[in-house]
């Protein structure tokens, strides 16, 4: 009887709960709205939607190419190409902060958590706040972009890259330091064989990322897509954004797929 008592309260403790959890959410969203100044809706705002729909699904297809200029496609390719130098230098400058930060690589705590530290400090600086001090220092364009993407991916990529080593196989490490192998040797044979995969996915997983940002950076003057795309976005010539915006998602779906196809034959 008193088994049966018990699921019965179960539910009523688990509805109890869930509409708790429900009430409060309520309020957090009230008190968050509540504190937005909202002003008046502008009587333009009905024909300006109008025209930025309009432009959105009647993209200015001559963008695409264009001879003489600037065009769709060079974008599309400036942003590509900063998205890969971003990830190629991060990939390579991470990994000895990996090593570094990796629990089971350092002899004590104290060159663990320093390393941990750099990779959080490194990390809290967004991309945009990085390619803002970049063009400070070496002038707008493409240059600032790589370099943003690239210091920025190295906080991330090194978190990533330091848990894959930390969950390595130590038994192949010891056989190779029973035989006599140095720390070159026990790198190279085993090491690097069972945290390589890892190291190729966690790689292409942040090129997908970096191709986004690579977009938004070139709104500041970091080069790539986002610099047409804000001067199109100021003179409001709506079909000029709508044909970037569809480019944008073509290459970024194009991206995901062949590197989600990419991570499922690595891994």
């Amino acid at each position: 009887m008193s088994q049966l008592s018990t699921k019965v309260n179960k539910p009523k403790k688990k509805f109890a709960f869930r509409t708790i959890i429900v009430v409060l959410l309520a309020l957090l969203y009230i008190w968050a709205f509540s504190g937005m100044p909202i002003n008046d809706i502008k009587e333009t705002a009905g024909q300006i939607s109008k025209a930025i729909f309009s432009g959105i699904f009647h993209p200015d297809w001559d963008y695409v190419y264009l001879s003489d200029g600037e065009d769709l496609i060079r974008g599309l390719l400036d942003t590509l190409a900063i998205a890969i130098l971003g990830t190629f230098i991060s990939g390579i400058l991470c990994i000895p902060f990996a090593f570094w930060a990796a629990n089971n690589m350092s002899k004590g705590k104290t060159i663990t958590s320093t390393g941990k530290f750099m990779l959080s400090f490194i990390r809290t600086f967004p991309e945009i706040v990085m390619a803002i001090l970049f063009i400070k220092a070496v002038g707008p364009g493409s240059f600032a972009g790589v370099l943003a993407l690239g210091l920025h991916s190295i906080g991330m990529l090194g978190k990533l890259f330091s848990e894959e080593i930390e969950s390595l196989d130590m038994g192949p490490t010891e056989a190779l330091t029973a035989t006599g192998a140095n720390r070159l040797q026990v790198l190279w044979f085993a090491v690097l064989p069972q945290v390589l995969p890892g190291f190729l996915s966690y790689t292409l997983y942040r090129f997908e990322i970096n191709i986004r940002a690579a977009a938004i950076l070139g709104v500041i003057g970091a080069g790539g897509i986002g610099t047409p795309l804000i001067f199109a976005l100021s003179s409001r010539d709506w079909d000029r954004v709508g044909i970037i915006l569809l480019g944008i998602i073509v290459m970024v779906t194009i991206i995901d797929a062949i590197s989600g196809f990419l991570r499922r034959r690595i891994i």
